[in-house]
């Protein structure tokens, strides 16, 4: 591989209201052992009603107070769904909070159901929820960089707003000038084996999209087909370089569920058992093959090295275990060395 990719870990914050055995507190004080055993990065999940879990930003913000190193980043914020405003303020106070070490992972939302029932909801026009998103996205920037928008879109509308009344010292910024955005695309993940000539329109815009908003890439394409991966990074690499970007600056992130133990068996039975207690809706129809890699840490380790030299930069780990803190551990003992820069 051509440079050691980076980890983090998704703390699962949907879990503590569906599995008794996986409390808040229990997130909370995985978060510390996130932080404490070398990952980069905690990650938290964002959803309104249709999968329920705690308010990834109000989260966060308590991660912030008790861990020390880790930086904190959402897998993924529906920023579609909130004014960017109120966003741009509690992100910035967020960023305050955790002294520099955010990382918003922002989307659209996927063509799921739930997803349009909570855009309705909210008074949002699903249709138009990628203009939506981009308008949203051109506004945080301009705020966290300038401290002041004059945005003129179809959605929103904004003549020199800004967070200081002149009385304060400054307007309230973040710390980081500004937060690195990483922008979500998984498109052939939603759209299964639909039409390739409109799954490919969509690659393509979110490449656009992608190169215009974002620092990063985030992404969990199907996992046992990196040839995809490879695909959907050359497009976003050459729409980077379209627009006089530096396509080696953006940070190309893959969210994976996996599972470590001591035989293949052993770690299909683990994934399955979680699946089964924590999404049984899943369990039926499931193909574990595209959630992500289960088996030894030599098998974890073939699958990582594989994406990595696909090009993947940054992993987000989601184990896909009722044991979290067991797959946390383990993966920092076994995995993590192996990983070594002296190693790659």
């Amino acid at each position: 591989m051509s440079k050691t990719p980076t980890f983090g870990v998704n703390v699962n914050n949907r879990e503590p209201l569906i599995a008794p055995g996986y409390t808040l507190q229990d997130l909370l004080d995985l978060s510390v052992v996130v932080d404490e055993v070398g990952f980069d990065s905690v990650w938290v999940g964002d959803s309104l009603f249709s999968k329920p879990r705690y308010e990834p930003m109000m989260l966060m913000a308590a991660i912030s107070q008790i861990t020390k190193q880790v930086r904190l980043g959402t897998a993924c914020l529906v920023s579609a769904t909130r004014n960017p405003l109120y966003l741009a303020l509690e992100w910035a106070t967020l960023d305050q909070l955790a002294q520099g070490r955010t990382i918003l992972g922002a989307c659209m939302g996927s063509p799921e159901e739930g997803v349009r029932r909570e855009y309705a909801a909210l008074g949002l026009d699903f249709t138009k929820r990628a203009e939506i998103f981009e308008e949203g996205m051109a506004v945080l920037r301009e705020l966290w960089i300038k401290g002041e928008t004059s945005f003129q879109g179809n959605h929103f509308q904004y003549d020199s707003v800004s967070f200081y009344s002149g009385t304060e010292m400054g307007p309230l910024m973040p710390v980081q000038s500004p937060p690195p955005i990483w922008v979500v695309s998984n498109p052939r993940l939603v759209r299964g084996k639909g039409d390739e000539t409109t799954t490919g329109k969509v690659i393509s815009k979110a490449a656009k999209r992608i190169a215009k908003y974002g620092d990063g890439w985030m992404t969990c394409c199907r996992a046992a087909q990196p040839q995809e991966f490879i695909e959907q990074r050359e497009q976003i690499l050459e729409a980077i370089d379209e627009i006089g970007g530096k396509p080696e600056d953006c940070v190309m992130s893959y969210q994976v569920t996996m599972n470590i133990a001591d035989s293949k068996k052993e770690a299909q039975e683990g994934i399955q058992a979680y699946i089964s207690e924590y999404y049984p809706e899943l369990s039926q129809k499931m193909d574990i093959s595209e959630w992500g890699p289960v088996g030894t840490p030599d098998d974890i380790m073939d699958w990582l090295t594989t994406f990595a030299d696909a090009g993947v930069d940054y992993f987000i780990c989601r184990f896909g275990s009722l044991d979290q803190f067991g797959q946390v551990e383990r993966f920092a003992k076994e995995i993590f060395p192996e990983f070594a820069p002296e190693k790659s």
